[in-house]
């Protein structure tokens, strides 16, 4: 990553909208080491991050050269982590999923999906591209999952998901996340990398997406554990996991207290210590 981020920001100083995201990105995690500064995106975040966003929308609407290929995707990537990491609410008791429902609930899955929708366009992996040193971090993202059974799965992950060794994503809505989260629960927090974090984000969509918007008990578990991993290594997460993670524990034991299983792996559970 040390390279490719250099060599973004020597193309930071032709591409404004480059340029711009990547100011945005650095005093977002300014932010992010120095939590006293406030939970708040400040002025100079907000006016960064709208200027990319004006330009590289007006990019888009014109012929894309090679050239503009990878600016196009370091500046959706980094829109990307401005919209993760950007909460506007500084205690659980104002994030989702405990407050009203609002346009802007899972921002972040929309913004997930606009970049990935460019994949084929600029194409990071050509050969001339400064981001084909990620390949290995592309592969893990774009890693298939299992089709059908829960091996490797903890046994009490696929029994609170009501998974089975015939389930298929076709049979059960929380298949493919389950399994996403499932690779990353084992693994120190501190190695969980970009790539594997990106497995469980790819599975938001389709039904699950859907239960995930209702606030579905089962299917804010599974964003819980990703949260709970993913935020010790991935600074971006941990800005909106910081909030979210306990307002989801919250959620749970406020309306949906009757679940013992489900209530197992929340802190002071019986298995909530066995994924750190």
């Amino acid at each position: 990553m040390k390279e490719v981020n250099c060599r973004l920001l020597k193309l930071a100083f032709t591409c404004p909208f480059l340029m711009h995201a990547s100011l945005a990105v650095a005093l977002t995690y300014d932010r992010h080491l120095n939590g006293s500064l406030g939970c708040r995106r400040t002025v100079e975040e907000c006016y960064h991050w709208s200027q990319s966003t004006v330009l590289l929308n007006k990019r888009l609407r014109e012929p894309i050269e090679d050239k503009d290929k990878d600016p196009i995707w370091g500046t959706a990537a980094a829109l990307v982590i401005l919209i993760f990491s950007s909460t506007d609410s500084c205690t659980p008791e104002q994030a989702w999923p405990l407050k009203s429902s609002g346009s802007s609930d899972l921002d972040w899955v929309r913004m997930s999906k606009g970049k990935m929708s460019l994949w084929n366009i600029v194409n990071p992996l050509r050969p001339d591209s400064l981001f084909r040193v990620m390949a290995a971090t592309f592969a893990q993202m774009q890693a298939p999952l299992p089709e059908r059974g829960i091996d490797s799965m903890p046994r009490a992950l696929a029994a609170v998901c009501g998974l089975k060794d015939s389930s298929t994503a076709e049979t059960n809505p929380y298949f493919h996340a389950a399994h996403a989260v499932s690779q990353i629960l084992d693994l120190p927090g501190s190695e969980v990398g970009t790539g594997q974090t990106q497995l469980f984000m790819r599975s938001i969509h389709g039904p699950f997406e859907d239960l995930l918007r209702k606030r579905d008990p089962v299917a804010l578990l599974l964003l819980y554990l990703w949260y709970r991993k993913t935020s010790c290594s991935i600074w971006w997460i941990e800005l909106r996991a910081r909030v979210e993670c306990p307002a989801i524990c919250l959620y749970l034991r406020l309306y949906h207290k009757e679940d013992d299983a489900l209530y197992s792996f929340l802190p002071g559970g019986a298995i909530s210590d066995r994924w750190k």
